[in-house]
């Protein structure tokens, strides 16, 4: 599993903050986040910055539209505006994405300070001042932190923040490190690679009895698709996945450990050549076509550290989505239907 945040993206994304951290909750009238907001609202009328709706509540903290637009306003920059030229349910899943990043943020936090684990403040300044040497030293970094409108303090406080989540991760999903030959030798016996044709029909924020009248669709197009319809076609109709619909649904020679976990099991063990059944992960309901699978070509002893580090990472990946699941049932995690 990679780290929640490397040092380097934190630096990052300071950089493109806006300094202090209450600003990011209400959105200011006439700034470039507010203006993003209200554009978007045009589609998607939950989203009016005026209202500043809950996106996702927990019994900690609570994420705010205010709080995601001004994160996609400084990360996207003027990209930005393209999320205007999207369909609703698009707009809907980077928003939520965006959500869920930021709340799972702060409940690692949360979860980290429970442990014992603290701000270092020593560590911070060292790291901090081996990344202002790419600026060209403390002081002209923090010239640059400080012509951005970015607080300096507030940036070593959210450092040190992620330097403590990677320590906790570190001593909690970093143990998750024995791998066996014979799971190794069990890996290299299996496909390496699969290429499927995807439909996705999304769930992401609809309630129950709307996703009941989804499923019922997806049934109908697994029936179209089984009937001997292009799926490809199909897909380019139907999809809802930004990432492969104008392509068909094609997702081509990906490994394992790449996709979420209900996909992955559909794409190797369904039938080349074969529609999977319907699908569901928290994206929504999914169905496949596998185009091709393929196998490793090298020698084991060739492969064999390659695979040890691919088995370790899914493991890391395991752990990691099982801690988080337990901290959302301890957090109460409720998000928003609209």
């Amino acid at each position: 599993m990679k780290k929640f945040l490397s040092v380097g993206l934190l630096i990052a994304i300071f950089l493109w903050s806006c300094g202090k951290k209450e600003s990011a909750d209400q959105l200011k009238e006439g700034t470039e986040a507010y203006n993003l907001a209200k554009s978007v609202s045009a589609v998607v009328p939950y989203f009016a910055p005026e209202k500043n709706n809950v996106l996702i509540k927990t019994n900690r903290f609570t994420v705010t539209t205010g709080t995601v637009f001004q994160e996609l306003q400084q990360n996207l920059g003027r990209r930005a505006v393209e999320l205007t030229r999207m369909q609703p349910e698009q707009i809907k899943q980077i928003v939520m994405d965006n959500a869920r990043s930021y709340a799972d943020k702060e409940l690692l936090v949360v979860a980290a300070e429970k442990a014992g684990y603290s701000l270092d403040s020593a560590q911070v300044d060292s790291v901090f001042n081996a990344k202002a040497q790419r600026f060209g030293g403390p002081a002209k970094f923090k010239y640059v932190l400080e012509s951005n409108g970015v607080d300096v303090d507030y940036v070593k406080e959210e450092l040190g923040k992620g330097l403590m989540i990677e320590k906790y991760l570190d001593d909690t999903i970093g143990k998750e490190t024995q791998v066996s030959e014979e799971e190794i030798a069990q890996r290299y016996g299996q496909d390496k690679t699969a290429t499927v044709r995807h439909i996705l029909l999304s769930t992401q924020g609809k309630t129950e009895e709307q996703k009941q009248e989804i499923r019922k669709k997806m049934e109908g197009i697994l029936q179209e698709a089984r009937n001997g319809a292009d799926f490809a076609e199909l897909a380019k109709k139907y999809s809802e996945d930004p990432g492969s619909a104008k392509n068909g649904g094609l997702y081509k020679d990906f490994g394992r450990g790449v996709m979420v976990k209900p996909f992955e099991d559909a794409a190797f063990n369904t039938p080349v050549g074969q529609v999977s059944d319907i699908i569901e992960t928290r994206f929504g309901y999914h169905i496949l076509k596998v185009e091709e699978r393929k196998k490793e070509t090298r020698p084991l002893a060739e492969v064999h550290d390659e695979l040890k580090e691919q088995i370790l990472r899914e493991k890391k990946k395991a752990a990691y989505d099982a801690l988080m699941e337990k901290l959302h049932q301890e957090a109460g995690w409720e998000e928003a239907k609209f």
